[in-house]
């Protein structure tokens, strides 16, 4: 079987990326058998390593088994000890640009100046960041589609999980008029561990040991990181133009153990919940709070770090989807699933044509 070679460029190179670059060292002989592609590396940048531009390829496992100190891809070909994100998303010869920077929640930035740059240097962009879809996936699809290009974002809500996928595909011709989803494995933990009789700050802690909480859990806990997955799924699959600062939001911190067994003494149990609905006019309004949900209900018995969205339609009535919400693998699959995608609908072998 001929397979095509997508040569891609890597904007940042923390645990998804450099986990999509190990997945190239093990899987691209597997990929090029039975999915009739395979993936080349010429362009990488990193914050804290620098960048490199080899448009005849940069060998993954160099990448992925050396131990660089801080601007080490200094010492390799075609490399700066300066990470150059923005000319390394613009200037190296790739069909697709994979961004998954750190990134404010709050402007997008810097993944939305790198994904317009690689966009406007002719190639498609996949993208791991919830800020930049959350706040200009529009714009952002607008400007490829103009070029032909695409801007895909899977792994954006629930990681590996391919949640917009199978809503836009296995729902086509049923209707979503609204969800509900559990969509932080964080504050799910610690929900469960409360459960158990721990109180919050030690349920945090064991979080935080697990590595499924940051230092600062912020994000997690108040809901923040929820309010820009469902302005995402709003978005991308009721046809909403939310901005996150438009939906409510609280978080997990008023919920105490005694709420928790109160909640169970009454057959029910207490999730932070993330939802939007379309209303009688055509509005889409969306809030993410906690809510004691009877244990009937689907997402009641959504655990640790699993995620789950339940869709209300026209024809099927609900349907729930559950996978990982998290995970470096799990999300590099998404990035994976994203090319796959482009492969299969014929428009990225028609960008890598036009570059040759």
């Amino acid at each position: 079987m001929t397979a095509t070679t997508y040569s891609i460029s890597l904007i940042g190179f923390g645990g998804v990326n450099r986990a999509l670059a190990e997945l190239i060292v093990t899987r691209n002989d597997v990929w090029q058998r039975e999915l009739g592609f395979r993936l080349m590396i010429v362009g990488v940048s990193d914050l804290t390593l620098g960048s490199i531009i080899a448009p005849g390829g940069i060998d993954p496992r160099v990448l992925t088994r050396s131990r660089f100190e801080p601007g080490g891809f200094a010492a390799l070909s075609g490399r700066s000890a300066d990470p150059r994100s923005l000319i390394v998303a613009r200037d190296a010869p790739a069909d697709i640009v994979v961004e998954a920077t750190f990134t404010d929640a709050q402007t997008g930035e810097p993944a939305i100046s790198h994904c317009r740059a690689a966009v406007a240097a002719g190639r498609h962009v996949v993208t791991t960041n919830k800020g930049p879809v959350a706040l200009a996936a529009r714009a952002l699809t607008e400007q490829a589609n103009r070029l032909g290009l695409r801007f895909e974002c899977e792994g954006s809500v629930m990681s590996g999980t391919p949640v917009l996928r199978l809503a836009r595909e296995a729902l086509a011709g049923s209707q979503i008029t609204g969800f509900k989803g559990v969509l932080n494995g964080t504050s799910n933990f610690i929900l469960g561990r409360m459960e158990a009789g721990l109180n919050f700050a030690a349920a945090l802690h064991e979080a935080q040991a697990a590595g499924y909480a940051e230092a600062d859990p912020t994000a997690d806990v108040e809901g923040h990181d929820v309010r820009l997955k469902v302005v995402i799924l709003a978005n991308e699959l009721l046809g909403a133009d939310l901005l996150p600062a438009q939906v409510e939001c609280s978080g997990i911190t008023a919920i105490s153990p005694d709420h928790l067994a109160e909640a169970a003494a009454q057959g029910r149990r207490w999730k932070l919940i993330g939802s939007a609905m379309r209303q009688a006019d055509g509005q889409v309004t969306a809030q993410v709070q906690a809510e004691c949900l009877p244990l009937s209900h689907p997402l009641a018995g959504i655990s640790g770090a699993v995620n789950a969205v339940t869709f209300t339609t026209d024809l099927l009535g609900d349907v729930t989807i559950s996978g990982p919400g998290a995970g470096r693998v799990e999300t590099a699959y998404a990035i994976l699933s994203d090319i796959i995608a482009l492969h299969r609908d014929g428009v990225a072998a028609k960008c890598c044509e036009a570059a040759e």
